[in-house]
């Protein structure tokens, strides 16, 4: 066994780089660490039209991680997930569809994501939020109005926007007729977060 000699002065050293690295994942870590979606209070929905009638669904399962200042909101971070096969308009028949290749094809494409390029303040709470938005391979930029509001400790994230569906290949076949379902499909959300510092 080979035994190795290390001088004072390189155990200093080592020991002073070691308290600097801990002192940097210390800071850079809390951003994304201490900032959790709510669950029990969030929620992803959306409204489209059959035949000019409005029809709602929600999305039962997604996550986001979130990365925001509100000191330094052009620095934040946002992404979220969407389980598209946690997709739903409340008729299990209708619900058995939407999982196929003609619409969500979640066994194919199991997830749709969102993330943030830029972020705008506003002011009053209000933020307009870039980003991109992957639904079935299909990525297109939007841009979303946000407002933030805090209380009771947590901040929710609230907005709405439109995209259009054949964008998406959202309907495909016989479902492109937009006279039977319509193109554009409105998304709303309500995003509750932990540790997000107080504005």
């Amino acid at each position: 066994m080979k035994f190795v000699v290390i001088s004072p002065r390189t155990v200093l050293t080592l020991a002073l780089c070691g308290a600097v690295a801990a002192s940097l994942v210390g800071v850079a870590q809390p951003a994304w660490a201490q900032q959790a979606l709510v669950p029990a209070q969030s929620e992803i929905t959306f409204i489209t039209k059959q035949m000019g009638v409005p029809v709602d669904g929600k999305f039962t399962q997604f996550d986001a991680q979130v990365a925001f200042d509100p000191k330094a909101p052009e620095t934040a971070k946002i992404a979220f997930t969407i389980d598209m096969a946690s997709a739903t308009l409340g008729i299990p028949e209708t619900d058995a569809e939407l999982g196929k290749p003609d619409w969500f094809d979640s066994t194919k494409h199991p997830k749709a994501t969102f993330r943030s390029t830029a972020i705008k303040p506003l002011g009053s709470g209000r933020y307009e939020v870039t980003g991109d938005l992957e639904i079935k391979a299909q990525r297109r930029a939007v841009t979303v109005p946000v407002m933030i509001t805090q209380a009771a400790g947590n901040t929710t994230a609230a907005g709405s926007f439109s995209i259009k569906r054949l964008d998406y290949r959202i309907g495909e076949g016989d479902w492109k007729d937009t006279s039977m379902v319509a193109d554009p499909v409105q998304i709303k959300f309500k995003l509750v977060l932990s540790g997000v510092p107080a504005m």
